[in-house]
Parts: C-alpha cells; sequence; structure tokens
C-alpha cells in the first residue's frame, strides 16, 4: 500500500569530516510542495542519531522517531526542513561527548569521550554551510533548531551553548549529563546564554538502560530526572525566561524512541512558536 506521507521527499549526501579522514551520511526531508513553492524559505530542524530518525527498519531499537508520519498526522505544524544526521556508531559516545568521561566504574585504561567540539564544529561549519547553500532555508538563529536524545541531547545542550549565536532552539529528550556532569556544570556556569533561546526538555522516570550501567554509579532513573531538572534550573539562572523552557516529566516512560517520538509533535510545537 502506497502511504500518502510519501510526498515528503528524502535527500541523501555523504558529507566529509576533515578531522578524521570519514565522511557521514546526512539525510534532509523536505516538506510538502518544497519543488513548488520556488520563492519559500523554511526553517530547519537537525536532528542527532539521524539512522534512528526516519525508518523504524534500521534504527537501533527497532522504532525509530516516526518524524514523517509525525508531520503528516499533525498538518498544523509549521514547514519545516529536517536533517538527520547519522551517529558514529562505536564513535558515537566519543563523537557526542565534549569531555573525556572521567566519572564512572570503566578502567582506567578505558578512554572515552572527549571528541564532542569537534563533531559539533563539523556541524556547524560543514553540515549547515551545506545545507543552507543547497536549500531555501531560514539560516538565521531563531530558525534553526537541534534535537537530540540521551549522548545526542547532551551534544545538542552543549551547541546550544557553544552556538548560541546560529542556535536559538533546541530539543532535549533523555539529557544524560550524569556522564560528565562536572565538566558540563563548570562548562554552562561560565558561559554566558542566550536569553532569547526556546529549549524543551523531556525526561521519563524509567529511564536507563543496560549500557548505562556500565557507566554509571547509583541509581540510573533517578540520574536521568536529576539532569534534567539541574539542566532546567541551569538555563534559568543564566537568564533564559520560564517561559521560553517547556519541562516535561513523563511517568513510567522508559530511555527508547518509542517515548520520544510520542512527543515529537509537542517539541516541534514549543520551538516554533515565534517562526514567522
Amino acid at each position: 500500500m502506497r502511504h500518502s506521507y510519501f510526498y515528503l521527499k528524502l535527500e541523501t549526501h555523504e558529507l566529509t569530516m576533515n578531522y578524521k579522514n570519514d565522511k557521514r551520511r546526512i539525510r534532509v526531508l523536505l516538506p510538502k510542495n518544497y519543488g513548488k513553492e520556488k520563492n519559500r524559505h523554511y526553517p530547519v530542524v537537525y536532528m542527532h542519531d539521524g539512522q534512528n530518525v526516519f525508518y523504524s527498519s534500521e534504527a537501533y531499537s527497532g522504532y525509530s522517531w516516526k518524524v514523517i508520519p509525525a508531520i503528516k498526522r499533525n498538518p498544523d505544524l509549521p514547514k519545516m526542513i529536517i536533517v538527520g544526521i547519522d551517529n558514529g556508531e562505536q564513535d558515537r559516545i566519543n563523537e557526542y561527548t565534549p569531555w573525556k568521561i572521567t566519572e564512572s566504574p570503566l578502567p582506567e585504561d578505558i578512554e572515552l569521550g572527549g571528541r564532542g567540539a569537534e563533531f559539533a564544529e563539523f556541524i556547524m561549519t560543514v553540515v549547515k554551510p551545506f545545507i543552507d547553500q543547497h536549500y531555501r532555508t531560514k539560516s538565521d538563529k531563531y530558525h534553526t533548531a537541534m534535537i537530540g536524545s540521551s549522548l545526542g541531547g547532551n551534544i545538542s545542550a552543549f551547541m546550544g551553548i557553544e552556538y548560541k549565536d546560529q542556535i536559538g532552539c533546541l530539543g532535549i529528550f533523555s539529557l544524560a549529563n550524569w556522564i560528565t556532569s562536572t565538566a558540563f556544570d563548570h562548562y554552562i556556569d561560565r558561559e554566558p546564554l542566550d536569553h532569547e533561546q526556546r529549549v524543551y526538555i523531556q525526561v521519563g522516570t524509567q529511564e536507563g538502560d543496560d549500557a548505562d550501567r556500565q557507566l554509571m554509579y547509583g541509581n540510573m532513573k533517578q540520574a536521568y530526572i536529576d539532569c534534567s531538572l539541574k539542566y532546567y534550573k541551569q538555563l534559568v539562572k543564566g537568564n533564559i525566561p520560564i517561559d521560553n523552557i517547556h519541562l516535561n516529566i513523563f511517568a513510567d516512560e522508559e530511555h527508547n524512541e518509542e517515548a520520544w517520538s510520542r512527543h515529537l509533535p509537542e517539541c516541534f510545537r514549543f520551538l516554533s512558536e515565534k517562526w514567522s
């Protein structure tokens, strides 16, 4: 059966990552009638873990963010371009963590994390300029969003501070800041925040998975809740107005795309409230 949402066009590109002599798949979902509306420019939403964004058949957990059905089933959402940026698979934890992981039960000879700043720079100096050059985008910060979950939330939160002049909207799902909390806390404390930024935050009360257990002491479920609450407080302390922050704590929700996809339309609605 041919689903009617297939009129949304998905284009694929391979972009060069100079710092690691590699290419990375980037996929671009264009809004309905993009080809006909020749004079129209669109906001852009960048999403981490691109393998999990569009199709469940290739998603890590077997369940994707269901972006295409979300757009189809919520016609009130504004038209936007969605860019899914694949993760580095075995290198994912290094790319999504700006600081080396030092607060974990891992053996001392295992080094993880610390490539996040380089990966963020790849997105902002290679991916975003490519998208803005090849597509009709609204390239200003107000119409540029970054969304990620778990470690993808970590790198999104970091980029929202590091590139606040270019990223005006953040979707932070199941933030895993416990993995480098001391470094992040120090970083956000000394960096001025953008009081115009809009930030959607969500976490479930049943977060944590088997991979986390190898990286963390203590109560994982509580750690995820604490991370999101602390991040919320840090944003408020940094003078981001409460009206610009949307925090959800969902009872019994777990750490997976099924939970995140359920609330993606709400995230889109909140981030897009000021889009023209």
